[in-house]
């Protein structure tokens, strides 16, 4: 892995997108959110776990992108993806990204507070 952590990285990617908000949650993760709506989260600089519509995680899974959450096993919305090399990372981004993209598309970018 590059220099910077994992989750440095994905934080200054993942929070520089119109409307992202990043900030620890209440169980110890690192969360990234639009308009309320969480496009995923990271464990330190080891895993990331992200809420897909049903279709996109069993889709995501078929590829081996991601496994089954931890918390939800056999759930196919919910998903993990562990952090080992610098492909992982970019991985991680894009699927933030997915998950963005959907968001956005349905809700709009929320506009920043004046």
């Amino acid at each position: 892995m590059s220099q910077s952590t994992a989750s440095r990285q994905i934080t200054e990617e993942v929070g520089s997108w119109p409307g992202v908000e990043a900030g620890p949650g209440p169980r110890g993760e690192f969360g990234f959110r639009v308009g309320g709506r969480e496009l995923g989260h990271l464990h330190g600089d080891s895993a990331a776990h992200f809420s897909f519509p049903k279709k996109l995680g069993l889709s995501l899974r078929a590829e081996g992108r991601v496994v089954d959450h931890p918390v939800f096993p056999g759930k196919p919305g919910f998903a993990a993806r562990r952090i080992e090399h610098d492909a992982d990372i970019r991985d991680v981004i894009e699927m933030m990204r997915l998950n963005y993209e959907r968001i956005t598309a349905r809700d709009g970018v929320p506009k920043e507070p004046t």
